[in-house]
């Protein structure tokens, strides 16, 4: 099938255009900038041609508009007719605990996500404008949500109910969700294959690293821990993000200062995390960049964050009762040989030994001969497991139209 996978956010529209049975990229591109001035589409075909389309682009149906639009493109595009797109799959931030994998869009589904909206608030709202543009651009087509939530809601309750009254939980939803669910689904999925091994015997950790960063104890092939919890901000010292913190700390910080809610939230989401430690930069490489000029509060922002991945595999690995394979990936975690070394070093007594050799090159499995635990570099690729996923619900869907039919 051919599936159109859209990541919509508050301004941007992310997408690609994914043959599911060749497992390949047919498109992709980016909307920027939408109803703001400079409105911008980057697309990309699978050939190499490259293409930048600026105009007004008030909303993001305009937006959409605008994607079926170079790829109806004579000259850029990979359709013919709307009608060569199978189904559309979407990134979805957040499912509550209703949803605990991917499934067909209906009113009732949209429904839910506008139940969900106090969860995501910056990011569900424009998911449901996607969902809702598609609708009326592509009338009939069938539409598959998939969410970063629902590979961590079977978590046990000793890993996402909080240290509060319970009554709270529910009465708020307040409670670990998680997120990267996806990414870490991918990674892990794809490590056993690496391997030649059954996914459900594997103990696995994951480390997604990027600018949001987030780690996830994987068991046999589900998710029964993660960093990330009731929000994004919970876990790994991040580009922007604060990472774990004392709750108390925050209030202080607010009396001090004398700042106001979204000011707490503010500091705490954008400007804390690498840039606020370093005050150099919230990239990496910008990073690794002023250590080499002794930079002092760089180290510390590296050291930190190489720290805080260090003490999640010890707690993930005693969580899982061992330890059989660990997986970088994301824009730090597959790109950084620095970062990898210094969180693998000294965890030898964990069986992790790394192949300098191999994490300074571009192979998958940079652990040593014969080392306990496998150590992997894998890019991950949201994208096609949502296109895989929506391919799964529409055949499944036809399939029992079908049934129904002949009966």
């Amino acid at each position: 099938m051919r599936i159109l996978v859209l990541n919509c956010g508050s301004s941007s529209i992310k997408y690609q255009f994914i043959n599911t049975e060749e497992k390949v990229t047919l498109a992709k591109g980016v909307v920027d900038r939408i109803g703001m001035s400079g409105a911008v589409l980057s697309h990309t075909r699978y050939d190499g041609d490259t293409i930048k389309i600026a105009g007004e682009i008030l909303d993001h149906q305009m937006g959409i508009e605008y994607v079926l639009g170079v790829m109806l493109s004579k000259n850029h595009g990979v359709i013919d007719d709307k009608d060569d797109i199978d189904a559309v799959g979407h990134r979805v931030v957040h499912g509550g605990e209703t949803f605990s994998g991917s499934v067909l869009i209906t009113n009732e589904v949209i429904s839910v996500l506008q139940d969900n909206i106090e969860l995501a608030p910056l990011h569900n709202p424009p998911n449901i404008k996607g969902i809702q543009a598609v609708t009326r651009l592509l009338p009939g087509k069938p539409q598959v949500g998939v969410f970063d939530t629902s590979f961590h809601l079977k978590m046990p309750p000793k890993a996402f109910l909080y240290g509060i009254p319970y009554e709270l939980y529910k009465k708020h939803k307040i409670r670990r969700y998680g997120f990267h669910g996806t990414s870490h689904r991918f990674v892990s999925q794809r490590a056993a294959e690496i391997l030649g091994k059954k996914y459900d015997e594997l103990k696995i950790v994951t480390a997604h690293l990027g600018n949001g960063c987030s780690m996830a104890a994987v068991d046999k092939g589900h998710s029964i821990d993660t960093t990330m919890g009731f929000t994004p901000l919970e876990g790994l010292l991040m580009g922007t993000r604060s990472g774990d913190l004392d709750p108390s700390l925050i209030l202080y910080i607010m009396g001090k200062e004398g700042l106001s809610l979204n000011e707490a939230g503010t500091l705490l989401n954008k400007h804390s995390g690498l840039i606020g430690i370093s005050g150099e930069s919230s990239d990496m490489r910008e990073i690794l960049a002023a250590i080499k000029e002794d930079h002092k509060r760089s180290k510390y922002a590296f050291e930190i964050f190489c720290y805080r991945i260090k003490k999640y595999v010890g707690a993930y690995a005693a969580a899982m009762g061992g330890l059989d394979a660990f997986v970088f990936t994301g824009g730090i975690g597959e790109n950084s040989s620095e970062v990898r070394e210094e969180v693998c070093r000294n965890l030898e007594f964990l069986g992790i030994q790394i192949d300098d050799s191999k994490n300074k090159n571009s192979e998958e499995v940079i652990s040593v001969q014969g080392s306990k635990v496998a150590i992997l570099k894998i890019p991950t690729n949201e994208e096609l497991v949502i296109a895989l996923d929506t391919s799964e619900i529409v055949i499944s869907l036809k399939e029992s139209v079908n049934l129904t039919a002949s009966l």
